[in-house]
């Protein structure tokens, strides 16, 4: 796992989605002075090699839970599939705090994971994905970033990380799993073309604590930057 390491201070360890590499938080990372931000490619992803057999969601959550414990316990981000296994790791081993951005709830957030449960030809999928992203990033300036990123991921990864996103996000049960985290918890949703509304009323209903940023979609952090960095940096101060 390819893992890059940006200035000095308390760890915040930051877990990409689906498809993507680290690179999507560095608009972010230039904007939050006086950490350490830990920045991991996922196997499949970004710089790290594809695995010939991919492992799948909790799979990666241990080898993280374990890289993780060999430390001080840190601040862990995750977007979209990051968020989801942010969840996965702080079940597995202590962590400061948790913030998940547009992580997946309910099977509504299943976008383009939902997309390659019927590929038969991984590749084949993945380049239709691709064509797709690209298109609608003619207008949609984070698909553009998207793009670009799925331009490194491995196609049986992808189907594999899908497949297993879209399990865990069908039974409604995700909410009440962050719910039950020791670890302080900030949940961050782009608002009104983040989450679907299912997912919201799944977070009240089970007390999870969450702001919903407007107007943004999936991407947040790239939608509203400023108003993202002053929401994570006064929710990661108050961790230390």
């Amino acid at each position: 796992m390819s893992v890059r390491r940006v200035g000095h201070g308390p760890e915040l360890v930051w877990v990409h989605g689906l498809g993507e590499s680290s690179t999507s938080f560095d608009p972010v990372v230039a904007r939050l002075p006086g950490y350490t931000h830990i920045l991991p490619d996922l196997p499949g992803y970004g710089r790290s090699a594809w695995p010939s057999h991919p492992v799948g969601l909790d799979a990666t959550a241990d080898v993280l839970a374990r890289w993780l414990a060999e430390r001080s316990p840190a601040v862990v981000i995750g977007h979209s599939m990051g968020g989801v296994l942010a969840m996965l790791v702080a079940e597995r081993t202590p962590v400061r705090a948790i913030v998940d951005i547009e992580g997946n709830i309910s099977r509504g957030d299943c976008n383009f994971s939902s997309q390659a449960l019927g590929w038969t030809d991984a590749a084949a999928g993945l380049a239709a994905l691709r064509a797709q992203v690209y298109a609608d990033g003619v207008t949609q300036h984070a698909l553009r970033g998207y793009h670009a990123a799925l331009c490194f991921a491995s196609p049986t990864g992808f189907q594999r990380d899908a497949t297993d996103l879209v399990a865990l996000s069908s039974d409604d049960r995700l909410a009440p799993r962050l719910a039950a985290l020791r670890a302080p918890m900030l949940y961050i949703a782009g608002v009104p073309d983040g989450i679907c509304a299912r997912s919201r009323e799944l977070l009240d209903q089970h007390h999870v604590r969450w702001i919903g940023i407007e107007p943004a979609g999936h991407w947040v952090y790239l939608d509203q930057l400023e108003r993202f960095v002053a929401e994570v940096g006064a929710f990661v101060a108050a961790a230390w």
